[in-house]
C-alpha cells in the first residue's frame, strides 16, 4: 500500500501546479479571462451541475418538439447492421431478456425475438407497453465499443457491438417524464455530447478534469491483465478467435477489452484508491485506502481538476454525493442506495485524499435522497459552483435504476432551486454523464482521441435561461467547465485546450459554453 508520505508527495505535485498558477494570475500573463468574457455572466453568481446517468437523447427526448429527434434520423443510421457491414433482416434478441433480473413480470430473450431493423419504443402501448418504473437490464458502454458503434458517425453498428442485441436501440416516449415538463419550460440542448466516449468512470473524469486517467507502468503493476488488445487503428478493439461472425449468434468476444489502453490510461471502469471504494483496503493496511494490488485500483492521480482552479480563485464549491456519509459509516446497500463508487470522481485524486483539508472542505454528503444538498439549497448556503451526484436508485441507469425515480427526484431537486434564496442569480445544468450504450442518430463532432462520445440529453434551467428554447449549438461535457471558466475567469484545462487544437485543425469551432442558452441582462 502506498504510505501516507507518498499521498502527501502526489498532494505537493498539485500544489506545485497550483503556485505555478496562482503567479501566472498574479503576473497576469497567462491566467486572463476568456476572451470575450463579459461583466454580464457576473449575473450568475451559483452554477449547480446535477449528473444523472446513462441516456441518450434519442432515447428520452426524440420526440421533443424541435429538436433534432429521432424523425429526422437518416435511414442509414435509423437501419444498423452487422459486423461485417450488412444490414440485419431483423434485429437479434435482446440476450437474456429486456428487463433487468428480478423484475417482475420479466420480458424474456424469446419475446424479443425477430424485431424490425428499426428502433423501437420500450413502452410502446402496442409492443412491449413497459412503464418508466420498469428496470431493463444493462447495456455495455465501454471506451472502444462506443467508438466501433459510433462507427464513424454513422451510427449503425449500436446493435453489433453491444451485449444486449437490439435494446442498443430502445426509446422511450419521454413526455410524462417531470424533466420533460422542464426542458419545455426552459432550455434543451439537442447538440450536446458525452466528454469521452465510453462510460461513467471515464466521463465522471472529464467533467471533473477533461483527461484520461494514468496508470504508470502499468505493464509492471497488477493491472496489466486489463491492458486492451486494440487493432492498429487505435479504436477497434481485436475480436477474439471464438468471437461469434455475426450479432444473430451472439454477443462479440475480443482478445482484450481491458480497462486501460495499450499506453494504459484508463478509459473503463477502474476503482478509486481511496475510500469509499469497490476495493477494500488491503489486510494490513491503511483503512482509508483501497487496497493497491487489486488491479482495478487506480493509483492516485495528480492532474489538476476544476475544483483546483476553483480554489486556486477562492471561489467557493463542492461535490455532493448522495448517500456519501452513509456509505462511509454503514457500508453500500442494494437496492438502496446503490452507491456507484466510480461515480465519485474527485475521490481518485491526491489532492482529496483522505486526511487532506482539501477533501473535508469539497467532498460533501448529498446526503440520503439528497436530503443534505436539499437542505443547503433550502438554506439559500450553497457554494458558488455545486456539483451533485444522486445515488445509484436515483440515478436511472440501465441495469439497477428505472427512470422513474431518478427523473422525479431530479425535478424535485429543481423545484427546491426554483425556491432557494440563490436562485435569482443562478444557473443550473442537468445533464447525463454518457449514452449507457444506447443508440443515437446523431454523429459526435470530429475531436481528440478520447471524445466526445454520443449524443446525450442536457436541460439548461435559469432565470436567465432562454424560455421554452430548443438549443441547437454544438456543445459537450466540457461546456459546463468552459461557462465555469468564462464566468470565474479561471485558467483553461489543458485537456479543453487539446480539444480545441483538435477541432480547429479540421476546421471547426471551439464548443460552446452554455451562453447560447442564455439572455444575460440585468433584471
Amino acid at each position: 500500500m502506498k504510505s501516507a508520505a507518498v499521498v502527501y508527495a502526489l498532494s505537493l505535485s498539485i500544489g506545485a501546479f497550483g503556485s505555478a498558477l496562482a503567479a501566472e494570475s498574479t503576473s497576469g500573463q497567462k491566467a486572463k479571462p476568456t476572451p470575450g468574457a463579459s461583466e454580464d455572466l457576473k449575473l450568475i453568481d451559483t452554477v449547480v451541475v446535477i449528473y444523472a446517468e446513462n441516456r441518450s437523447f434519442d432515447n428520452l427526448y426524440g420526440s421533443f418538439p424541435g429538436a433534432n429527434g429521432v424523425a429526422k434520423a437518416p435511414a442509414t443510421a435509423r437501419i444498423q447492421r452487422d459486423r461485417d457491414g450488412k444490414p440485419f433482416r431483423e434485429l437479434p434478441p435482446i440476450w437474456e431478456g429486456l428487463t433487468a433480473k428480478g423484475v417482475t413480470p420479466p420480458v424474456t430473450q424469446a419475446e424479443t425475438e425477430h424485431l424490425p431493423n428499426h428502433p423501437f419504443h420500450a413502452d410502446d402501448p402496442k409492443g412491449f407497453n413497459l412503464g418508466y418504473g420498469t428496470i431493463t437490464r444493462d447495456l455495455w458502454h465501454r471506451y472502444y465499443q462506443n467508438q466501433m458503434q459510433i462507427n464513424g458517425g454513422r451510427n449503425d453498428k449500436f446493435v453489433a457491438y453491444a451485449d444486449s442485441g437490439a435494446l442498443s436501440v430502445s426509446l422511450w416516449d419521454g413526455s410524462k417524464t417531470a424533466m420533460w415538463k422542464v426542458a419545455q419550460k426552459y432550455v434543451l440542448a439537442d447538440n450536446f455530447f458525452m466528454g469521452g466516449f465510453g462510460g461513467s468512470f471515464f466521463n465522471h473524469q472529464w467533467l471533473v478534469c477533461a483527461c484520461a486517467p494514468y496508470y504508470p507502468n502499468a505493464d509492471t503493476n497488477p493491472a496489466k491483465p486489463s491492458i486492451a488488445v486494440v487493432e492498429p487503428d487505435g479504436v477497434t478493439l481485436k475480436p477474439a478467435a471464438n468471437s461469434p461472425k455475426s450479432a444473430m449468434d451472439g454477443i462479440p468476444k475480443f482478445a482484450g477489452d481491458g480497462n486501460l489502453t495499450p499506453d494504459f490510461y484508463a478509459v473503463n471502469t477502474m476503482q478509486p484508491p481511496y475510500q469509499p471504494s469497490g476495493n477494500e483496503p488491503a489486510k494490513d493496511g491503511d483503512k482509508a485506502f483501497a487496497d493497491p494490488s487489486k488491479p482495478t485500483t487506480l493509483p492516485p492521480q495528480t492532474e489538476p481538476t476544476i475544483g483546483d482552479l476553483l480554489s486556486l480563485k477562492h471561489v467557493t464549491w463542492a461535490w455532493y454525493g448522495g448517500a456519501w456519509q452513509d456509505v462511509l459509516d454503514h457500508g453500500n446497500k442494494t437496492p438502496i442506495p446503490n452507491f456507484q463508487y466510480h461515480h465519485q470522481p474527485l475521490n481518485y485524486y491526491a489532492s482529496f485524499a483522505p486526511g487532506t483539508p482539501a477533501r473535508a472542505e469539497h467532498l460533501r454528503d448529498g446526503g440520503l435522497a439528497g436530503v443534505e444538498f436539499i437542505k443547503a439549497i433550502d438554506a439559500g448556503k450553497l457554494p458558488q459552483v455545486s456539483f451533485y451526484k444522486p445515488q445509484g436508485d436515483l440515478n436511472e441507469h440501465s441495469g439497477y435504476a428505472d427512470i422513474q425515480a431518478g427523473d422525479a427526484h431530479i425535478a424535485d431537486v429543481i423545484a427546491h432551486l426554483e425556491k432557494s434564496p440563490q436562485w435569482p442569480h443562478m444557473l443550473v445544468v442537468v445533464t447525463y454523464d454518457e449514452n449507457g450504450g444506447l443508440w443515437d442518430h446523431v454523429a459526435p463532432p470530429k475531436g481528440d482521441r478520447w471524445g466526445p462520445g454520443s449524443r446525450i440529453p442536457a436541460i439548461i434551467v435559469s432565470p436567465y435561461a432562454r424560455r421554452g428554447f430548443v438549443d441547437h449549438a454544438p456543445m459537450d461535457t466540457t461546456s459546463i467547465l468552459r461557462f465555469i471558466t468564462r464566468r470565474f475567469e479561471l485558467p483553461t484545462l489543458h485537456g479543453i485546450t487539446v480539444r480545441d487544437t483538435a477541432m480547429a485543425a479540421r476546421k471547426q469551432k471551439p464548443l460552446g459554453d452554455l451562453t447560447s442558452a442564455l439572455v444575460l441582462k440585468d433584471k
